[in-house]
């Protein structure tokens, strides 16, 4: 099972924007001295949700900050970006990073409709405009002299520059929040991001997943190699002490899970629209749900029976909310020390 640091850093005073930058830079460079095996970036907008707001051009940041470890979206809002220029910013990124990138996909929020009307885009074509520029990505790194019409755009493009430096293009992963869209992923031998879910629906959509791979005709290889390069999302905080990971964790969870839901809250009241009513509380809002908490061996045991399921890799988000880098960072540190060599690979 791989390790990643979903990069997600709270800011909850516009006036700590550049500290909170700076510090996840610092963040990204921690793990990769450590030897973490990816960095995980949000698309958040307009709220503080996610201090760098755009993970095209932070991920650039990052290729040419770190040396060895792996980036990748979870995920770009797709119905946000153009095609044709996402499609450039991901060739120019590949080359900085020399093959470390893994391009993120997703419609855009299901939560969020601040975000859709800040960019003027209606949240009921964004499923529809991620279908479409996915295509015409691949299509725009892998061919030339290539035209498009669509239901969106339509384009004639001759050659795009620059070739991406992997052949013959980024990796794409489809973030799937339901699992008719993980169902999708599987029909179509692709692999996918799986939002936060108790251990219950993780193993019940990944045993579904491996199912429905091998009922669509892919052998045993094709299937341990999608799931191997599948993810699955928790918060994280490793302490010395299961009482001191309680004390220094969870008023920042609880802290940040208050802080998400606040501008969606605004806006419903003041102007009385809602992207997504939830009729039953999800996973990311239950504590034994959305976060691992706890001493080194508290949290191997937790990953252990993740292990047994059979993912590729944890997306975690170690940073949670208004809690001090610092801190992170000494989780960070005892995660990579004391929990992540319980997990390598026999030689």
């Amino acid at each position: 099972m791989k390790f990643s640091n979903f990069l997600f850093p709270a800011v909850m005073d516009p006036n700590d924007d550049h500290r909170i930058i700076q510090e996840t830079l610092q963040e990204a460079k921690l793990c990769d001295d450590l030897g973490m095996d990816m960095l995980w970036l949000a698309e958040h907008h307009f709220d503080g949700i996610c201090a760098y707001v755009d993970p095209v051009s932070f991920a650039a940041a990052l290729a040419a900050c770190t040396k060895r470890i792996n980036i990748g979206f979870a995920v770009a809002q797709m119905s946000l970006h153009h095609p044709i220029r996402m499609a450039e910013q991901m060739a120019l990124i590949d080359n900085i990073s020399k093959g470390r990138l893994t391009v993120g996909l997703g419609r855009g929020t299901a939560y969020n409709i601040y975000d859709y009307q800040g960019y003027g885009i209606d949240p009921a074509e964004a499923y529809d405009r991620l279908v479409e520029a996915e295509e015409i990505m691949i299509k725009a790194w892998t061919t030339e002299n290539y035209e498009h019409k669509g239901k969106f755009w339509n384009i004639r493009l001759p050659l795009l520059r620059p070739r991406p430096y992997t052949k013959p293009h980024p990796p794409i992963v489809r973030a799937c929040s339901g699992e008719e869209a993980m169902v999708g992923m599987a029909r179509a031998g692709r692999p996918f991001l799986m939002n936060i879910q108790s251990n219950e629906v993780t193993r019940h959509r990944m045993d579904l997943y491996r199912k429905t791979m091998r009922e669509s005709g892919f052998d045993e290889a094709a299937v341990a190699r999608n799931v191997d390069d599948t993810w699955i999302w928790k918060n994280i905080f490793v302490g010395e002490t299961d009482a001191e990971a309680e004390r220094l964790a969870m008023p920042a969870f609880n802290t940040q899970q208050a802080f998400r839901s606040a501008m969606r809250e605004k806006v419903y009241k003041k102007q009385g629209l809602l992207l997504k009513t939830e009729t039953a509380p999800a996973a990311r809002n239950q504590s034994q749900h959305s976060i691992l908490c706890g001493s080194p061996e508290t949290i191997t045991e937790a990953l252990m029976e993740i292990d047994k399921i059979g993912v590729g890799g944890m997306i975690l988000v170690f940073r949670i909310g208004p809690m001090p880098y610092e801190v992170a960072a000494h989780s960070i540190r005892l995660f990579m020390e004391k929990v992540a060599p319980n997990f390598k690979k026999a030689a």
